[in-house]
Parts: C-alpha cells; sequence; structure tokens
C-alpha cells in the first residue's frame, strides 16, 4: 500500500524556499529503503537507488511513489554526480564502497556533492578516500529500530540523529533531519563506537533481554507466544516511567527494595541457567548502584555478597 499523507503536508518553513538536493542512496536494505520513502514523501528527488543486489535496489523502488533509476555501483560514473549520496549498507562494507565511489571517474558539472553514510559506529573519517576527490564527507545516523522500510520511514520522522563530519555535509544532514521533524546533535567523531554502543545497549541489548525473559518464562509452562503477550505491558510500563523520570527514581522491584530473601530465591530458580545467571548478576548489581542511596548500606552490602 502507498503512503500518500505525509506528501500533503507542506514543506517545514525553513525549506520552503531552498531547493532540496537530488539525493542517490547506496544501499536498499531497510534503511536505505526506508529512506528513500521518508525522503521522496518530503518532496526529495530519488535520483537513483544502488544496492549490491539489483533485485533489491529494484523492490526498494517499488516502495516509491515516483520513478527512479536502480543502478549498479559502477554504472554511478556515466551519471551526473548526485548533490547528495547516503551510503546506506552494513557498516563492514562502507570502506568498500567508499574506495570503490573514490576510483570512479565522475563527471561533476562543477559542483562540489556531499556524501553521507548512515553507520552509526563509524566516523566519517571512514570516507576520507572521497573526501580527497573533493567531496564534503560526514555521517547521518537515526536513532530508531527499523525491521521494516514502510513502518521505518514513519519512524524516521521526529527522531533523534547524531549528525557528524565536515561543515557542508553537516549542513545538509540537520536539514533532513528538519525536514523529517526531526532533531540532530553532534559528539565528537571520535565518540562514534561509544555512541553507537550506548544505542545497542537500549535498542539490540533490549530485545535479546526480552528473548531472555521469554524463555525464562517459557521454562514456567508458558508458550512463548503467551509470555510476549503476558511481559510486553510490563516493558511498556518501565519505558513509561523512564519518560517522566530519570533511572534511579524509575527503578523498581527486587533491587529497588533490596528484598535480600526475594534475591536469594531467584538466584536458587537460576541454578542450571548459568548465561541467564551471569546476566542476573550483573544487571542486578547495575540496578543495586542505581537504588543504594535510598537502602541502608548494610542492606547493600549483603546483597552484593550474594551476587558477586
Amino acid at each position: 500500500m502507498k503512503t500518500r499523507a505525509a506528501r500533503r503536508r507542506p514543506p517545514p518553513l525553513q525549506t520552503m524556499n531552498k531547493p532540496k538536493p537530488e539525493v542517490s542512496i547506496i544501499g536498499t536494505g531497510r534503511l536505505g529503503s526506508a529512506l528513500a520513502i521518508a525522503l521522496a514523501e518530503e518532496g526529495y528527488t530519488i535520483g537513483a537507488l544502488i544496492g549490491r543486489r539489483r533485485e533489491s535496489a529494484r523492490r526498494a523502488a517499488g516502495f516509491l511513489d515516483v520513478p527512479t533509476r536502480v543502478l549498479a555501483l559502477k554504472q554511478l560514473a556515466e551519471q551526473p554526480r548526485p548533490d547528495l549520496l547516503l551510503i546506506a549498507t552494513p557498516d563492514d562494507q562502507i570502506p568498500e564502497v567508499a574506495a570503490a565511489l573514490a576510483k570512479l571517474d565522475w563527471e561533476t558539472n562543477g559542483h562540489k556533492s556531499a556524501v553521507l553514510h548512515t553507520s552509526g559506529a563509524l566516523s566519517s573519517s571512514v570516507l576520507s578516500a572521497l573526501g580527497k576527490k573533493d567531496w564534503n564527507v560526514g555521517s547521518l545516523h537515526p536513532l530508531v529500530s527499523v525491521s521494516e522500510p514502510r513502518t521505518g520511514a514513519r519512524l524516521l520522522r521526529g527522531a533523534f540523529w547524531c549528525v557528524e563530519g565536515d561543515k557542508r555535509a553537516v549542513s545538509l544532514g540537520r536539514a533532513i533531519v528538519r525536514d523529517l521533524e526531526g532533531k540532530s546533535f553532534s559528539i565528537d567523531s571520535s565518540k562514534k563506537p561509544l555512541y553507537h554502543a550506548a544505542a545497542v545497549m537500549v535498542s539490540g541489548n533490549v530485545t535479546a533481554l526480552f528473548d531472555v525473559a521469554l524463555e525464562m518464562l517459557r521454562q514456567c509452562g508458558l508458550t512463548r507466544a503467551e509470555a510476549r503477550r503476558a511481559l510486553l505491558p510490563l516493558l511498556g510500563s518501565a519505558v513509561d516511567n523512564l519518560g517522566k523520570l530519570d533511572p534511579a527514581q524509575a527503578l523498581t522491584g527486587t533491587f529497588a527494595r533490596g528484598d535480600v530473601e526475594t534475591v536469594k530465591r531467584h538466584l536458587a530458580s537460576l541454578k542450571g541457567n548459568e548465561a541467564i545467571l551471569q546476566l542476573y548478576r550483573l544487571l542486578g548489581l547495575w540496578s543495586l548502584n542505581l537504588a543504594a542511596p535510598k537502602l541502608d548500606a548494610k542492606l547493600v552490602k549483603q546483597i552484593k555478597r550474594l551476587i558477586g
């Protein structure tokens, strides 16, 4: 089903009188496809979609209500340099893509283009080969979890984005964020891996932790579907609390209360589940440190001895 409603919104005031750059996107997986949808809905011309497999790029083009070219990477040199090139490939492929692009004999039409990659863990320095070829280079990473292109395109709207790189690339990246009604921030390029590790902790690792809890309830006799239905509202209430309170205030449960005997029962129930037991100990210690200022010091020491 085509998504048309977003295009009927007027463009943001700051970009109404400023032409949007033509964008080409390398990488037509979930994020690349979501970006193509979201930007096309905001009036950006999607000049070309470039995928490692042509069928992937064609599938991404099929999400759009406007025509676009589907190209192989080597065919890009047959086109004028795009105003803006987005590299939305997996992280490990970005250096390879940058090196290949740097070798292309581009028709420049006398203007300096910009290239932004969408990795959270890599800085703009991974595009240095293109910087030497007179490109403006940067990175543009959305703090959302994109599992499907159309849903992802909606999630990109209003998201927080990390933008870094040289001045012109950052300016273009922030313009995209504004058009998508999001909020941008910048960090020191050297901190990108730490920034991305934080994102993984709150997204990918939370998903993994949810799967651990599903397994624990499966061992209690519930099906995974039943466990999922039971746990999602609990997870939602925790997220809701975090939206209103800082983590120390939002923390609830055993460690927030300092329930020594409950901790003992938990540890006994997890014997034989060594991986889950280690997770419980590590996260329990962090929870206890959050709760410690409100608990009796002797109680905190006793629980720390229990969990190790």
